[in-house]
């Protein structure tokens, strides 16, 4: 059988799945989440696992088109799956009506999304998708909280 990626470039790109995840539990760690660097970095490569096994075993000559529909198929168990792991995390406080835990949850989906980007070699999406995403995390907690207390309302406590 002859292989479809390189074995270097599955390396890379199982290697920079990991690393994207990584950067992402970077601050549901800092913000003491139960989803950290291992969970997130295990998750993306997970996702960028299963995304080049596809990839791999596709029968390109035959059924060009079974590429994208493998794809399709895994893309939607996957990120369907990583749904239920990022439910896990998320808490209602009955008593005072608080949800904790969606921020990690969705920081957990973005992950399976890194892992899928790094296996498919969509270098500028993983870059503009971790720009984004740190954005979000970490430059965007200030202001939230800062809209929390002028408005006295609903803040993302996740």
């Amino acid at each position: 059988m002859s292989w479809t990626v390189p074995f270097a470039d599955v390396a890379l790109r199982l290697l920079a799945a990991a690393i994207a995840g990584m950067i992402l539990g970077v601050d549901r760690k800092l913000a003491g989440k139960p989803a950290g660097m291992r969970t997130l970095g295990l998750v993306s490569l997970g996702a960028a696992v299963v995304a080049i096994a596809t990839i791999e075993f596709a029968d390109m000559e035959r059924h060009p088109d079974a590429l994208s529909r493998v794809i399709q198929g895994i893309i939607q168990g996957v990120l369907t799956g990583v749904g239920f792991i990022g439910a896990g995390v998320i808490l209602q406080r009955e008593r005072r009506g608080d949800v904790e835990g969606l921020t990690t949850a969705a920081t957990i989906w973005v992950a399976a999304a890194m892992g899928i980007a790094c296996a498919l070699a969509a270098w500028w999406v993983v870059a503009v998708g971790l720009i984004a995403s740190i954005v979000l995390l970490l430059a965007l907690t200030p202001l939230d909280a800062w809209l929390f207390k002028l408005g006295n309302g609903d803040s993302d406590k996740s």
